[in-house]
């Protein structure tokens, strides 16, 4: 199977230059309008009331940390390339890397529409963004909204024009400790327990369930063409990256979540629609709980949304905890 992790080749400092352009102050001080931006969630209207009310929440407390176990853990990951007439747009990370003494497990599915271009870039460069957030390890329910922010930016001003656009579900393993899951679109992911206990730990951004969002933007649902409802008619979905002819109707501020990593805790699942739509949460890990090793469980995974019929592409991501 390709290895579909890359690593980053843009420095924060050009992420910041293109996300600033409109925000510069008139002598041109390049860093008063970063500190413009970085200061913006202070200031300005946010998409939904209350993106911020639990960011007091996300500070790292060292006493509480340390009563957390620390876990093993393993990845193993499998795709499909689906039957809808259009090139693979699925795109993944699953690795491990250290970083300022922290182990740490990257994982992410990213489904790209209208083309591959966003997912592309967002597989080489979100997590780098994410990490290179000052304040990501006291505060990084702050520092991932902000760096999904960015990274639209530039994503809207470099790689792709009106159209294009991808989901995102990006997941950090801290220590074998903490989880920290984020997400924008109908990627999922689930954590499930040893008895039985599965939890959803992203939320699917469909346009029912957030027309209130989408109208206040001055956008609309409708179910026409087809009958799956649609932001203006055109998108599945009220949250993505790109899509730039629909970004003053969508948004791209993820939901967040933050969780222990418990003593029975067996597995954590990322995958992207095409598996979804076909098996609930509680389905998948009945389909995984006997299987130990973290690849096999994610091809099982595959194998069984095939044999129910799912014609999407399919990408899934299965970390095993020991």
């Amino acid at each position: 199977m390709q290895d579909t992790t890359k690593n980053s080749t843009y420095s924060p400092e050009e992420i910041l230059l293109h996300a600033i352009k409109k925000q510069r102050a008139a002598s041109g001080d390049l860093r008063n309008a970063v500190k413009v931006l970085q200061n913006q969630e202070e200031e300005t209207p946010r998409d939904d009331e209350n993106d911020y009310d639990n960011d007091d929440e996300d500070d790292n407390d060292e006493e509480e940390d340390a009563k957390y176990c620390r876990r093993g853990f393993d990845h193993g990951y499998h795709l499909v390339k689906g039957q809808m007439g259009h090139g693979m747009e699925d795109y993944i990370v699953a690795d491990t890397k250290t970083v300022k003494g922290h182990k740490l497990g990257l994982y992410a599915i990213f489904d790209g529409h209208s083309g591959h271009d966003v997912a592309d870039y967002l597989q080489s460069h979100l997590f780098n963004n994410i990490l290179s957030q000052p304040d990501f390890w006291k505060h990084p329910k702050k520092a991932i909204k902000r760096a999904y922010k960015l990274t639209d930016d530039y994503v809207l001003h470099n790689v792709v024009g009106s159209r294009g656009g991808s989901t995102a579900v990006t997941a950090i393993v801290v220590d074998g400790k903490k989880l920290v899951v984020a997400n924008v679109g109908d990627s999922r992911a689930i954590l499930c327990r040893k008895n039985d206990v599965v939890k959803q730990l992203t939320v699917d951004h469909e346009p029912e369930k957030e027309r209130d969002l989408v109208e206040s933007k001055g956008g609309f649902i409708s179910k026409k063409p087809g009958n799956v409802p649609r932001v203006d008619g055109q998108l599945a979905m009220t949250r993505a990256f790109g899509d730039g002819r629909l970004k003053e109707h969508i948004s791209v501020r993820p939901d967040i979540e933050i969780v222990e990593i418990h003593g029975d805790t067996k597995f954590l699942i990322l995958a992207s629609d095409g598996l979804w739509k076909v098996m609930s949460n509680e389905e998948a890990w009945d389909e995984i709980k006997e299987i130990r090793d973290a690849e096999k469980a994610a091809k099982a995974l595959i194998d069984e949304a095939l044999a129910r019929g799912s014609k999407d592409d399919i990408s899934c991501i299965a970390v095993s905890f020991t």
